[in-house]
């Protein structure tokens, strides 16, 4: 191959730059900024000459080099377990609509459970973010070190209840609390909770208050399965509880829904149970699934977009202005009804 054709083929593939830009346009490099620069100001003569230009030479800012001037990379990091259910897609496409209006990127790191966020928290340090949201338990230590990198945290669904930070989540325990209580005015007198992993700080609070309700409301030997949030572990928790009780108890309280759908599948197909006739059977979180006529279920739903809303909004502030004070938001969820249990209002 000739120098000249070596030469024409380097040209052919190297990226144009806002220079080559300013220059076939006739116009100073800071003008081409401007031009590409979201509210910047520039004359419709001026932007008519610097978008043929660019089109003609195929330019396309360069995001990653203008966070280097701007010291923000327009991105934000979201961390979430994989131990996850129905309920954390709908989560994260809400994040990321959200962060997308404000021309912000989402970058989605993934943990095998709650337990393996050092590492990850690691791999979000070094891509330099603007901020984190995190469905996943920090400790105080780890907390801090995201604090001495000066980037803002909001917690989502978790919350540090004894530490300055931000967090919006749902009240798992009012939630829990009104399950148990509808079901003991029913009659339901014999319960079990299907718990999720033992690392996850949501199961830990729904069971903490289905549990503080059930005792005062007196009920003692409760019989706890844990599983992991899937469908299968539900299945398997239902044959567990009826395995160590020798039959099946009044009421199934599950940690969330997909667990729930389980339980019940299990209670029809391989004891040929009644939900809710022979057992009832309750959720949390308000899945799409929960809603099937064949479920049907009783369980608290989440106010899904006025959370994501609101962490949105909550780390957004926290970037532009670092030094708001930490900021703790509480959502109660939406009471449902299903035809998965007999409630007190139901046998009126």
């Amino acid at each position: 191959m000739s120098e000249k054709t070596q030469k024409s083929t380097r040209a052919r593939w190297k990226r144009a730059t806002s220079y080559d830009v300013a220059e076939l346009a006739g116009v100073s490099q800071s003008a081409v900024s401007r031009v590409f620069q979201d509210g910047a100001s520039a004359s419709k003569q001026m932007r008519k000459r610097v978008m043929a230009a660019a089109g003609k030479l195929g330019y396309r800012p360069n995001a990653i080099a203008r966070g280097l001037i701007t010291q923000r990379s327009n991105m934000v990091a979201v961390i979430m377990s994989q131990q996850t259910n129905l309920y954390y897609p709908e989560v994260l496409v809400q994040l990321t609509q959200h962060f997308s209006n404000h021309r912000i990127r989402v970058l989605l790191f993934t943990l095998k459970s709650e337990g393996d966020i050092d590492s990850t928290l690691e791999q979000v340090l070094q891509f330099r973010v603007d901020g984190i949201v995190t469905a996943a338990m920090l400790s105080r230590a780890q907390l801090a070190t995201v604090q001495d990198a000066n980037i803002p945290i909001v917690f989502y669904n978790r919350s540090l209840p004894d530490i300055p930070s931000n967090s919006v989540r749902c009240d798992q325990e009012e939630g829990e609390r009104w399950l148990v209580a509808e079901l003991f005015d029913s009659g339901h007198r014999t319960f079990a909770i299907v718990s999720g992993p033992e690392d996850s700080s949501v199961s830990t609070e729904r069971t903490t208050g289905a549990l503080q309700k059930l005792r005062e409301k007196g009920v003692d030997g409760v019989t706890i399965v844990t599983g992991d949030y899937g469908y299968d572990s539900g299945r398997s928790a239902f044959a567990g509880i009826v395995d160590r009780r020798g039959g099946p108890p009044d009421a199934v309280i599950a940690a969330n829904d997909v667990m729930a759908i389980g339980c019940i599948d299990e209670a029809r197909e391989s004891y040929g149970l009644d939900v809710p006739g022979d057992v009832s059977i309750v959720g949390f979180d308000g899945t799409g699934p929960a809603r099937y006529a064949a479920y049907d279920l009783s369980t608290v739903r989440q106010p899904v977009k006025r959370m994501t809303e609101a962490a949105v909004s909550m780390l957004i502030d926290r970037i532009g202005n670092p030094e708001l004070s930490a900021e703790k938001r509480v959502f109660s969820g939406e009471r449902i009804r299903g035809s998965s249990a007999e409630f007190a209002a139901d046998l009126d």
